[in-house]
């Protein structure tokens, strides 16, 4: 388990570095970029995915029913980024498309997940075959530290991509006018 969180954490910062240079510098998405409604959207979502995950997982086990909810997660995560993967390229195709760094990016943190995946799911199993519920555990301080500091992280940018789409327009500052 602890290996999986470590790749979720390095694939925690992967994606801050990700969403903050190449989203929110480079693209500039959550400034009210014409087109860029379902890309931000999709990010929305999947970033309140990881919220759960980081703040969740260094802390508690997901078990009998509810590690199936958890593999529900995990499943509509691969199912977001899949569709993040077409969506991207009808939307950034305006702006010039994805950027190279960016999709060697997305690559590298594909391969990572799919590794925190590998540590996760045999222990997300044995998890399925307890009462339901969800059971107190303490991964390692460094790693109850830097994951639900993620998770508020994401949270946030989850928020404001959903805030640029739904939202008043003073949230896609400093990008767009308010």
């Amino acid at each position: 388990m602890i290996t999986a969180l470590v790749l979720l954490a390095v694939q925690g910062a992967l994606g801050a570095f990700d969403t903050l240079y190449y989203h929110e510098w480079r693209a500039r998405l959550p400034g009210g970029v014409p087109g860029t409604a379902p890309e931000l959207l999709l990010h929305g979502v999947r970033d309140l995915l990881y919220a759960v995950l980081f703040a969740t997982l260094p802390f508690v086990r997901w078990e009998g029913l509810a590690a199936w909810g958890l593999a529900a997660l995990l499943l509509a995560e691969i199912a977001i980024t899949l569709r993040d993967f077409v969506v991207e390229d009808s939307v950034r195709r305006p702006l010039g498309g994805v950027y190279a760094g960016e999709r060697v990016m997305h690559a590298v943190m594909g391969i990572i997940y799919g590794g925190a995946l590998a540590h996760l799911l045999p222990e997300l199993w044995r998890w399925s075959l307890a009462p339901t519920g969800f059971s107190r555990w303490e991964a390692p301080l460094l790693l109850r530290v830097i994951l639900p500091a993620m998770a508020a992280g994401v949270l946030l940018s989850g928020l404001r991509d959903l805030g640029a789409v739904y939202g008043p327009r003073w949230l896609r500052y400093p990008w767009g006018r308010a």
